[in-house]
Parts: C-alpha cells; sequence; structure tokens
C-alpha cells in the first residue's frame, strides 16, 4: 500500500483520513501507470485520462520513486522494463476488483445487487410465494435469494439468530423486529378427492369427522376450538414435513386439518372442506428488523409483500 503523502495542513484531519487519501492516490497511481504503459505515450495517456502530459509525468515519477526503480526504458514511455510489465499485470487485476467492488455498493444502494434470505413455512412457500418472487427476481435479477422452508418457530430462531433476513409464518410479536399481517385464512378438512366426506363440502362439522383418522400436523396447535381437543388427542400419527403430509392424504391414509391456502392450485387429487362449526384461521405474518437494518434489496422485498394482494377468505 502506498505510503500516506503528507500535505500542508494535512496533519490535523488525522490518520484515518490521510489511510484514505494514501488509498485514492493508489488507484490513481495505477491508472495513470496503465494508461502510459497501454498507450505508450503520455500525451495519449493524458488525453484518455482527461489530465495535461505534465500531470501525468509527475504522477509516474511519484509512482517510481515510491517504488524505487523504473517502471519505462527510456523517457519515452514506449517500452516497459521486467518490473513495469509485472507490475502492470497486478495494476490492472487491481483497478478491475476496485471497479467491481464499486459497481457491487452502488448496486447494493440501488437494490440491483445484494441477498435476500428468506425463512417461511412451508405451504407460504409453496402457495404463495412464487409469483411473488417471481416478479422480484424480474425487477431486480442480480439479487439473490436464499430461501429455507421452516415450521414457525424455526422461522423464529432464524430471524433471531440473523440468519434470515425476513420470516413469514404465524409469529408473535419480538421486540427489535417488526411485523404485519400477509393474510389468513380458515382451517378445514384436506382429504383425497374421493374420500365419502368430500361430497358434504358445504355442510361438514366436526362432529362429521370424529371417527375418521386423523394425520395431525403442525398448525392442529393453532386449532383452539373445543370440538377439536378429542380428535386430535386420539390421533396417533404426526407429520411435520408439509410434502409428506400431502403425500400421506393422497394415499388415503387419513384426513387431516390444514389453513385453506395450504393446498396449492395443482393440487387436484386433494380437496379442503370448510367446518361449517369453526372460525379458526390462520394468522400468517411477515417479520423483519426494523426498516434502519436492512438493505435495500430486502426493503425492496418487503415492499413487494406489502403489495401482494390477498382476497379476504
Amino acid at each position: 500500500m502506498a505510503p500516506a503523502i503528507q500535505t500542508q495542513g494535512s496533519a490535523r484531519h488525522g490518520p484515518s483520513r490521510l489511510q484514505d487519501y494514501a488509498m485514492t492516490l493508489k488507484i490513481d497511481l495505477l491508472r495513470v501507470f496503465c494508461a502510459v504503459a497501454e498507450t505508450g505515450s503520455l500525451s495519449l495517456a493524458a488525453d484518455a485520462l482527461g489530465r495535461t502530459p505534465s500531470a501525468v509525468s509527475m504522477a509516474l515519477k511519484q509512482f517510481e520513486e515510491h517504488l524505487g526503480a523504473p517502471l519505462f526504458v527510456g523517457s519515452r514511455k514506449s517500452k516497459l522494463t521486467p518490473l513495469g510489465q509485472a507490475i502492470l499485470t497486478e495494476a490492472l487485476q487491481e483497478i478491475a476488483h476496485f471497479a467491481r467492488s464499486v459497481r457491487r455498493i452502488e448496486g447494493l444502494a440501488q437494490a440491483t445487487h445484494g441477498e435476500v434470505r428468506l425463512a417461511v413455512t412451508p405451504s407460504v412457500a409453496q402457495t404463495v410465494l412464487p409469483e411473488i418472487i417471481k416478479s422480484y427476481s424480474e425487477l431486480y435479477p442480480d439479487v439473490s435469494i436464499e430461501l429455507r422452508d421452516l415450521d414457525s418457530a424455526g422461522v423464529l430462531a432464524e430471524l433471531e439468530a440473523d440468519r434470515a433476513d425476513i420470516g413469514i409464518a404465524a409469529l408473535p410479536e419480538r421486540a427489535g423486529f417488526e411485523r404485519f399481517e400477509l393474510f389468513c385464512d380458515p382451517f378445514g378438512v384436506v382429504c383425497r378427492a374421493d374420500h365419502p366426506l368430500a361430497p358434504r363440502w358445504d355442510s361438514l362439522t366436526w362432529a362429521d369427522i370424529t371417527e375418521e383418522t386423523l394425520i395431525a400436523n403442525g398448525l392442529c396447535d393453532k386449532i383452539n376450538d373445543p370440538a377439536f381437543e378429542t380428535m386430535r388427542a386420539g390421533s396417533r400419527l404426526f407429520v411435520h414435513n408439509t410434502a409428506s403430509l400431502l403425500a400421506l392424504l393422497r394415499a388415503g391414509a387419513g384426513i387431516s386439518i390444514l389453513p385453506m391456502r395450504a393446498l396449492g392450485a395443482g393440487e387436484d387429487d386433494l380437496v379442503f372442506l370448510p367446518l361449517k362449526d369453526s372460525k379458526a384461521k390462520r394468522h400468517v405474518h411477515v417479520m423483519h428488523r426494523t426498516e434502519d437494518q436492512l438493505l435495500t434489496p430486502v426493503l425492496h422485498f418487503t415492499d413487494a409483500l406489502r403489495a401482494a394482494s390477498f382476497q379476504e377468505i
């Protein structure tokens, strides 16, 4: 790294200002050197850099004095010394690296680059997020998105451990985080489309399903209806993973109680049956740290979530 160069009055600015100045000077000297090496002329390099030939000559001299060895053979600057040739390779790489870093920094500020880390429940990942992610990625194609599907407790743990920028699940309020409701949907019976219960889709009650084989799941904790307690207590099959649960339902292993949006549009072999005597609903929230702690790409993703239109069910 080039040494800090003292100019009149520079000492009062302190070490950090001198270090910043030295870094700027280093990149500037490398640019001057590369321009002269590539054009083979002080005047042509000056034209390319928008400077005077004397300014280019002075900067080049300063660089050579710092190195303690000449970079060019003779005064015409048309041929590099072996040292100059070796330094040219390094200098070009350094300038390219600096330019990439500047582009990444500017991209982060403008939300054109960066990363958004999502922790969501499986049903949301499968049925709600795909269109939102698709639209966001079309607007910001250089922003990478990492998605983890977990249960609500896992989503909260990822947020608190700062392993996720945004969590989407049934989440409690937490100090230091902001939360808003994305949607809510009612619980009902999910079973095969050819199940004997299916024709009664508009008239089912808890009493009609008490003798059915229940496949319990993590969302059953959200249902407080007393009529469901006995049925849940008698269940001998509990499945955490949504994909595994739906596979068991397709196989006819029983029925389950799920929110309406847990079934995607492509689940033609399964049906959702509302329960007339239940008011139980799942409330899905978006949670993230306060906006002053979020990078612009994450802020824009939260905006996309807020703008998503979910019809009340």
